[in-house]
Formats: C-alpha cells, sequence, structure tokens
C-alpha cells in the first residue's frame, strides 16, 4: 500500500479507535493505485484518501468497508463488505474517503453522522 504518511483514527462520538496504521494517499499516484495489487488489508490497517468524492473497487481482490467523510472528516456514508467491481461514496460533499477492512465499520461503530479524528497524542514534538 503506497501513501506518504501513517495515522491513527478515532471514532470520537463513540470514543473508539477505528484504526492504529491508516495510510495517507494524499499525492496522485497513492490515490491512483490505492489498495490495489494487495493481497488484503490487515486488522488495524486502512487507507485514507484524500481528496476523494468517491472510489471504486474495480480490481480488487478482497471486499472492504467504506467510509465516506466530509471536509471535517464527519461520516456521510458507509458500506460494509463492498465486493469488487463496485462504486462508493460518490457525493458532493465527500471530501475523503476512508477504506478498512471487513467489519470495521461495525467494531469502530461507526454511523453517519460520526465525527472521526486524528489521534493526536500518537504525535509527539520533540523541542531543543
Amino acid at each position: 500500500m503506497r501513501g506518504s504518511r501513517d495515522v491513527e483514527i478515532v471514532n470520537l462520538t463513540k470514543n473508539v479507535v477505528v484504526g492504529t496504521q491508516i495510510r495517507v494517499a494524499d499525492k496522485a499516484i497513492a490515490r491512483l493505485v490505492g489498495l490495489l495489487g494487495s493481497q488484503s488489508l490487515e486488522p488495524g490497517c486502512g487507507l485514507l484518501i484524500e481528496p476523494s468524492s468517491g472510489i471504486h473497487t474495480f480490481g480488487m481482490r478482497f471486499p472492504i468497508d467504506v467510509v465516506a467523510l466530509d471536509a471535517h472528516m464527519r461520516v456521510l456514508g458507509t458500506w460494509e463488505k463492498l465486493g469488487s467491481r463496485r462504486v462508493a461514496a460518490v457525493h458532493w460533499k465527500t471530501r475523503s474517503v476512508l477504506e478498512l477492512p471487513c467489519g470495521t465499520i461495525r467494531t469502530g461503530r461507526i454511523e453517519v453522522n460520526d465525527q472521526l479524528g486524528f489521534n493526536l497524542e500518537k504525535f509527539t514534538c520533540c523541542d531543543s
């Protein structure tokens, strides 16, 4: 999986960790390739595609959970176990899309209007 950095994402509404190793795909090539070529997606991992108004699963080898997010990371829509040859999250308000292992929407208790965010406690600042 290609991207620029890993982040931890939390469902702030429910105080539940969604994933600890979410790759941010914010470069054109990372957004274009996404999860294509991957054999699976391990628990705790995922891909945050930004900017993005939607995704497709053409060429995917495994189903995924998909979460559409607005500009403030509020959940606009969810798709569980999205299989191959599907399209999701095509909406004018969608600003990013979160691709997760199957079952993560349930374990993360993610619902429309939930507020997701980055776990800033995971990042430390070292000032000399």
